[in-house]
């Protein structure tokens, strides 16, 4: 970790940087079209709703109580067009409150970071910040706490039952750094596993871990060059899998003013770290892999034969001409062989079409598994980042392609697995997530019967307007018998 003067040091030049990019932010020109993350199915709400009693089409079975939530960004304030970047806006969570076969309620609340606190005319949300307090991108349950997510410089933040800002949260002060968007629950031991990095620390990463108890039981640093964007990893049974790929934080894009320093970085060295989970960092084994993106890995275990399966969605490239988002020129459902002892990768493509948002059912998180879902990307795209119109079921057994198409107007996000007892099959339980119809701008929140993934829906709950495509979201149980 940096020392003292190395932190001083830093914190002054990045005071400067700021100031100078906020001087060139403010001499932008107007583009030429409209910014796509802001407009269309990304389009900011402008107000927290509380809605009871919703109708339900179907029904909802009574095994199901507690909250999905999904959170994404959604800017309180309009954002400079030019220089806004779908990953920098103010957080806000959306929830459905599920139990005894209704839907008692949908909320939307924006995280209370200082500057919503300050538009909303609120005192500031109390609890310690770090190098940001906006937290825009996942949101899970853990030690009987809701926790959302953010990467790269923030602190977690804890979320109460219905939604409000309780305090941004470093694990009661046990987090000496940033977090992670993306923290993995091993099944074996119930503790979250998670690869973090600082926007202002280009030369370390950290793997930390997270106990039971919710609070920070390691904190490893791993050494690395560039400041590579460490989105996701992905965890086996015995190991930590670092993403260390080629978009790196960039100087210049900073400076001239964007709000999202990362592009694509054809110098930077594409790897895959083996980590054990409970070894010094300056152990992990780097293993080359051809170049591209991964946000998001599936799932990964060991074989027999000492190597590891690791499965994701890759992208060509990533962010190599777009600065106000990512972009959807190519991705597939690939099968990468990991070989420790060779220091190599193996690509293989299971699905080329394009897709993101991998959930497999993660009680087999780090072990053999056979099913995986993922979320269509719109092929028409004109590459940006839009949602198409179906949820992919792979059968990683047979290789089977199953799709559930939820129409041409509809644009279809992340959906979690949920199982009808924790000894249920893979396909014994129900998915879900939001479908935006983009013609009547309203949200569906759909349950399926994975064992009919195919067929209709079990129910499908109206909200009268449209969620803006956002980012990640979880299943969280009410706590207690079930």
């Amino acid at each position: 970790m940096p020392s003292p003067i190395e932190n001083a040091i830093r914190k002054t030049i990045t005071t400067g940087v700021m100031k100078l990019a906020d001087f060139n932010r403010g001499r932008m020109a107007e583009p030429e079209r409209p910014n796509p993350f802001i407009t269309g199915l990304n389009a900011p709400m402008d107000r927290e709703l509380t809605l009871e009693q919703l109708p339900v089409q179907g029904s909802i079975p009574s095994e199901l109580d507690g909250r999905y939530l999904r959170i994404g960004p959604n800017p309180i304030k309009p954002p400079a067009a030019a220089s806004h970047h779908w990953f920098v806006g103010d957080g806000m969570v959306h929830g459905l409150r599920i139990a005894g076969g209704q839907a008692l309620w949908y909320r939307n609340r924006w995280i209370r970071s200082r500057a919503v606190s300050r538009a909303l005319g609120e005192p500031e949300a109390p609890g310690p910040r770090h190098f940001s307090d906006t937290v825009n991108t996942n949101v899970l349950g853990h030690a009987g706490r809701t926790w959302a997510l953010v990467e790269a410089g923030g602190y977690p933040v804890e979320l109460g039952d219905e939604l409000q800002t309780v305090a941004h949260n470093n694990f009661d002060g046990t987090l000496r750094g940033s977090f992670t968007a993306h923290a993995h629950k091993d099944p074996a031991t119930g503790e979250l596993h998670g690869i973090c990095y600082e926007a202002t620390d280009p030369d370390t990463i950290r793997h930390v871990v997270v106990g039971t108890d919710g609070r920070v039981r390691r904190e490893e640093p791993i050494a690395v060059k560039h400041g590579p964007s460490v989105h996701d990893c992905m965890i086996t049974a015995q190991y930590v899998l670092v993403l260390d790929l080629p978009v790196t934080f960039s100087l210049p894009t900073l400076v001239a003013g964007y709000t999202f320093p990362y592009t694509w970085n054809p110098a930077h060295r594409a790897r895959v770290g083996v980590l054990r989970k409970d070894a010094p960092g300056s152990s992990i084994v780097w293993c080359d892999v051809d170049p591209c993106y991964v946000f998001h890995p599936c799932n990964a275990f060991e074989t027999p034969d000492g190597r590891i399966t690791l499965d994701v969605v890759a992208h060509a490239t990533m962010f190599a001409h777009s600065r106000n988002g990512p972009n959807a020129d190519a991705s597939a459902f690939e099968r990468w062989t990991i070989d420790p002892a060779a220091r190599s990768v193996t690509r293989r493509v299971i699905d080329a079409s394009p897709q993101e948002f991998p959930r497999p059912d993660e009680r087999l998180l780090g072990q053999p598994y056979r099913y995986a879902y993922s979320a269509s990307l719109q092929r028409d795209g004109a590459g940006e980042f839009v949602g198409g119109s179906q949820l992919i079921r792979h059968d990683l057994h047979t290789g089977a392609r199953d799709v559930h198409d939820f129409g041409a107007d509809a644009h279809v996000g992340e959906f979690v697995f949920e199982p009808r007892h924790p000894g249920a099959g893979e396909t014994d339980g129900w998915l879900m997530g939001l479908a935006v119809h983009a013609d009547t701008q309203t949200t569906d929140f759909v349950l399926l019967d994975a064992s009919r993934f195919t067929g209709p829906p079990q129910a499908v709950v109206t909200l009268p307007h449209q969620v803006p495509a956002g980012f990640h979201g979880n299943w969280v149980p009410t706590p207690g018998p079930r």
